[in-house]
């Protein structure tokens, strides 16, 4: 297991950059992603809000092919209320 040193949004690139202790990085273009799973306002609120406040949460479901899953059932929730 690769040991994560930081994984923060840069604004600059529009990714999510993940580095870990043996040098390795992970850089998720998130414009990319999110015009393959963002079809109304609300799932892209919500990924906006994953990226800005909790990126580590958003890489890991980007990673582990949970995003569009995880945005259909945030916007059915919005939609409901």
């Amino acid at each position: 297991m690769r040991k994560l040193l930081s994984c923060e949004f840069n604004i600059d690139t529009a990714c999510v950059e993940l580095k870990f202790a043996d040098g390795n990085i992970i850089s998720i273009d998130c414009t990319a992603v999110e015009d393959e799973v963002a079809y109304n306002m609300y799932q892209q609120s919500e990924l906006d809000y994953l990226i800005y406040n909790k990126p580590l949460e958003y890489a890991q479901l980007v990673l582990g092919g949970d995003l569009e899953n995880y945005v259909q059932g945030a916007s059915k929730h919005r939609l409901m209320d």
